[in-house]
């Protein structure tokens, strides 16, 4: 646009056409030339599509419609001379303003962008344009006027092209290095100069010898050529180094300069300037390449499929196939010699047509090849400095491959090695020569090579952006000289792409795989027997339940324990109970069958999982299983021998069925408990799961809450007994029971609760055992001591279990404590051991017993004549021995048993024991039981558990009546006596009035 205000200037002083001396690119429209070379393709190419959809296509159809109708208008002249006249001029100030604004708005917006500067030139460049435009239409319509030369205009006109030219050097692909900056300004000369020299040879030389023109005139005639010449330069150079960030907004505004340039062009053409009048069709290009340029930096806007900044460089990063090149890398390269030539053309054309060299032709083209020159010798170093940073890059990467202990491995497409790294002599046992030129398949184990191809192919598959390596384990073959023979190493290899081939990076992991599949199986098996441990037994039971095989409902669980295993430990040690662990576990393993599993679930309990056959019929399976359980009892049950001795043990075995809807957790449940009722029913022997064993454990379980909740709560009582001297009737001692009065008003008996304390398998069940017989103790104690305090000296037996006595919980010194406490001598009180547990040493309860004697605590022995109470009496320090009501219930009518006891009794005198009958109900039990020998009795034949009132009523009295060998009654039977009177010696045993009988260990309701 500055060339044609320039020539109006020039018309307005007397011609109607521009003068002929005005130069080819003689109008402000200079930025416009650079893109003359590539504005066809760039105008006329259309972006691709978005690989994310179709682009919308609004902007450019309106886009087309704008500078299609002005193109139409100019063709058809406007209608008018004035019309034509105001769209030449103020038309195309308005399109330069357009696009002013629109690339300020773009750089406002885009604050972080990198090419912000650049919008913001091309919008100061667009605006100088416009204000051009609109000071040369207000001369020349508005005034009309002649536009004085040199003008306002002319001066907007001259700083269009120095914004577009450093706009363009932004947009430019920045020079990593110093050399780099020099060979881009080179560049330019190369462009610039051959330009210069071209278009001085053509028409500048005209120019400057033009007559009638000041000198002003004559430079400024002389700065818009080459000022476009060097925007011309600039674009070509961007052309071949431009950015690929936003390259269709890049390539969008360098198309509207180079349009603009190119409608400069061909206004120098001596056919266009005689005849040229403002509004005609030339304008149409200038006013199209303002609103171009106004468009170009919206494209760069992201639309949904489009690819984003990063992934066009990671395009642009992408290797090219092997031969191939980029074509503008090559025209980028031959961009200089093309310049060089040029400028050879310029001066040949001179010389060819007989005219004289100009000394600024040959100024110019000596300076081009000045500069083609120092631009080879600039990239000769570099290329130099590059051949030995490549060298020594390739050095140092050698000495990387040959020296790393991975081993590097380069596979053709075809699986054919081509290179092996001289580490795998070390690694695989094998020269890296004789891998070499071998197939990779041959050397995987057979059963790794589907998966490997497998996974090979679906790398290859994958986008390397996405995916750029893979990582492979599999099976190796090894050399003669790494494991002695065809062995097989596991490789993990780490996958990379090489030339359609693929790069190994291989390393020996055999040491770990095997370290792995070692705590893998010590996760899974017991550290001592081998054996699966809980962990996987519970996995395995849970395949079997819910797996293929989930329809064999006689697959079967055994849970087996160890009897007296305890004993062992305690009396030759852990280590010895360990080897007959080991042992165990070994013919446990032995006996089952190879389909079976045997595992230990810890400490000495064993369990087997039975797989079924199949069969349908109960009673079948049922005898299969328990002969298998019973097959593995017995083996297990035979002689252990440890350290040169015969240990024996006895193993208790339950059996539960995988029945239908049973989970695996509640099959394990359901055979512990069926061992637990083995255990309890004698142990040594195998019992089968039955649903009302679960019933069962349920109301022992709520037995047990409720007991320990009546523990803390106080809901338990004490009631006494009296122990009557059977010769005379006195009170002698008083036999302390424990009642449970629940919340209902039930007063439970020791036969309901005291077996869930006392039997209960867990510790939780023995803790609460123990505290109650520790609350019983002290209670007995705390009674007595006020009973002693009020006149009633009477001892109080307490029954404990050997199991209680010798209880942590309850210290040596805890009796002594209590008998201090309450202001008790030592004989207040006898301890009536019950319950003696065959597992329990003989010799530390010996010493714990002589103990409390010396105290002066006297011991009962009681339950006499059962279990184990008959086994302890030789060695265990004993002055009471108290008979077993299962021996008194029928001493009367049995004279065997009679017999058995009065055996008992001569024995307890003779060794100076006090015998104490328990559950004497009836006169005649009495009566009997004193012809014997017994000295003292317990039952309803006298009293019942008494509390406290009634109890202090019967130690006022002193005694109780008991029938006399006359068959008087000596006394009066006392209120609350079991016992009837006897109203005289003749009186016949159906006059003997007897009350309904009840055990002496139970109350049925509360006494008052």
């Amino acid at each position: 646009m500055d060339e044609s205000r320039h020539a109006r200037s020039t018309s307005a002083r007397g011609d109607t056409a521009r003068p002929a001396g005005i130069p080819v690119a003689a109008a402000p429209r200079t930025g416009r030339q650079e893109a003359a070379v590539s504005a066809p393709g760039a105008v006329l190419s259309r972006p691709s599509a978005p690989a994310g959809g179709p682009q919308s296509m609004v902007p450019q159809v309106a886009l087309a419609v704008v500078c299609g109708g002005y193109a139409l208008g100019a063709a058809l002249g406007w209608g008018s001379h004035e019309i034509a006249l105001f769209m030449g001029d103020f038309g195309l100030s308005a399109a330069a303003l357009v696009a002013a604004v629109s690339c300020a708005l773009y750089a406002r917006r885009h604050r972080t962008s990198r090419f912000r500067p650049a919008w913001m030139l091309f919008a100061a460049s667009s605006a100088m344009a416009g204000l051009g435009n609109g000071v040369w239409g207000w001369y020349e319509v508005v005034l009309r006027a002649e536009v004085p030369s040199p003008s306002l205009a002319d001066f907007c006109f001259l700083l269009f092209a120095p914004p577009a030219i450093v706009g363009l050097l932004v947009l430019a692909k920045r020079p990593v290095s110093r050399a780099g900056w020099v060979c881009l300004g080179l560049d330019a000369w190369l462009i610039a100069g051959s330009l210069v020299t071209l278009s001085w040879s053509l028409t500048l030389a005209h120019t400057t010898h033009f007559q009638g023109t000041s000198v002003a005139q004559s430079a400024l005639s002389l700065a818009y050529p080459l000022l476009d010449i060097v925007l011309v330069s600039m674009v070509l150079v961007l052309h071949f180094r431009r950015s690929s960030v936003h390259r269709s907004a890049i390539n969008t505004a360098v198309a509207a300069l180079a349009l603009t340039v190119l409608c400069d062009a061909l206004f120098s053409s001596p056919l266009l300037r005689d005849h040229y009048r403002s509004g005609q069709i030339l304008d149409a290009g200038w006013f199209a390449g303002s609103i171009l340029l106004a468009y170009a930096p919206w494209v760069a806007r992201r639309t949904p499929g489009e690819p984003a900044a990063d992934d066009l460089q990671r395009t642009a990063r992408r290797p090219q196939p092997p031969g191939s090149r980029p074509i503008a890398g090559s025209l980028a390269a031959l961009t200089p010699y093309l310049a060089a030539a040029v400028c050879t053309l310029g001066i040949l054309t001179n010389v060819l047509d007989g005219r004289r060299i100009d000394k600024v032709v040959l100024f110019t083209g000596c300076t081009v090849v000045l500069a083609l020159v120092v631009r080879q010798g600039i990239m000769l170093l570099d290329n130099i400095t590059l051949t030995q940073e490549l060298a020594q890059k390739e050095n140092h990467f050698r000495s990387l491959v040959q020296g790393s202990s991975d081993v590097i491995m380069i596979a053709a497409p075809t699986g054919v090695l081509r290179y092996v790294s001289p580490a795998a002599a070390g690694v695989y046992g094998r020269d890296a020569e004789e891998l070499v030129g071998s197939e990779l398949a041959s050397l995987i184990h057979p059963e790794d090579l589907g998966r490997v191809v497998h996974e090979v192919r679906r790398f290859l598959a994958a986008s390397p952006e996405k995916e750029p390596t893979t990582r492979i384990e599999c099976r190796f073959r090894a050399g003669d000289r790494r494991v002695g023979g065809d062995g097989w190493l596991n490789v993990e290899s780490t996958v990379n792409r090489h030339h359609g081939g693929l790069i190994f990076n291989s390393r020996d992991v055999t040491e770990r795989v095997r370290l792995q599949a070692q705590l893998q199986h010590n996760a899974s098996h017991d550290a001592l027997t081998d054996l699966p441990n809980r962990a996987l037994f519970t996995e395995r039971v849970s395949q079997a339940v819910t797996g293929r095989r989930a329809s064999d409902h006689d697959t079967a669980v055994l849970y087996i324990d160890l009897d007296g295993f305890k004993q062992v430990n305690d009396t030759i040690g852990h280590q010895a109970g360990d080897e007959l662990l080991v042992q165990a576990a070994r013919r446990l393993g032995e006996s089952v069958r190879s389909g079976d599993i045997a595992a230990r679930l810890g400490g000495d309990e064993f369990a087997a999982l039975i797989t079924g056959d199949g069969t349908r019929d109960h009673t079948a399976r049922e005898l299969r299983v328990h002969e298998i359980a019973d097959r593995l009892r017995i083996k297990l049950s035979e002689p252990y021998r440890i350290d040169g001795r015969d240990v024996r043990v006895a193993a208790s075995i339950g059996v539960a069925f995988a029945d239908p809807g049973v989970t695996p957790s509640a099959l394990l449940r359901n055979a512990d408990m069926a061992m637990y009722r083995a255990k309890q029913a004698g142990k040594g022997r195998v019992e089968m799961y039955a649903p009302q064993m679960q019933a069962e454990v349920v109301q022992r379980a709520e037995l047990a809450g409720k007991l320990r909740t009546a523990l803390h709560d106080g809901e338990f009582t004490l009631l006494h007994q009296p122990v009557v001297e059977l010769s005379s009737g006195k009170v002698t001692a008083l036999a302390a029971h424990a009642r449970w009065r629940s919340a209902e008003g039930i007063l439970f008996t020791p036969h309901e609760f005291l077996r869930v304390g006392d039997r209960g398998r867990r510790t939780e069940d023995g803790a609460r055992a123990a505290e109650l017989s520790r609350w019983q103790l002290e209670e007995a104690l705390e009674q007595a001591g006020a009973r002693h305090r009020a006149g009633h000296p009477v001892p109080v037996a307490v029954r404990l279990s050997a199991r209680r006595l010798m209880d942590r919980a309850m210290p040596p010194r805890t009796v002594e404590t209590l008998l201090d406490r309450h202001g008790l001598p030592p004989g207040s009180l006898v301890l009536e051991l019950s319950d003696s547990d065959p597992r329990i040493p003989l010799d530390e309860l010996e010493r714990r017993l002589v103990a409390l004697r010396r105290l002066g605590v006297r011991i009962a022995l009681d339950g006499f004549g059962s279990g184990y109470a008959a086994m302890a009496l030789r060695r265990l320090p004993v002055d009471v021995l108290r008979l077993d009501r299962g021996m008194i219930d029928g001493v009367v009518e049995s004279p065997r048993l009679r017999k058995i006891t009065a055996g008992l009794l001569r024995i307890a005198a003779d060794l100076g024991m006090q015998s104490v009958a328990d559950g004497v109900d009836l006169p005649e039990q009495v009566l009997a039981l004193h012809s014997m020998g017994c000295t003292h009795g317990q039952g309803l034949a006298f009293s019942g558990p008494l509390d406290e009132p009634r109890l202090r009523c019967a130690l006022a009295r002193g005694a109780y009546p008991v029938p006399d060998l006359a068959g008087e009654s000596r006394a009066v039977v006392l209120s609350g006596s079991a016992v009837p009177a006897r109203r005289g010696a003749a009186a016949a045993p159906e006059s003997l009035v007897h009350p309904p009988l009840r055990s002496n260990s139970e109350t049925s309701v509360p006494p008052t």
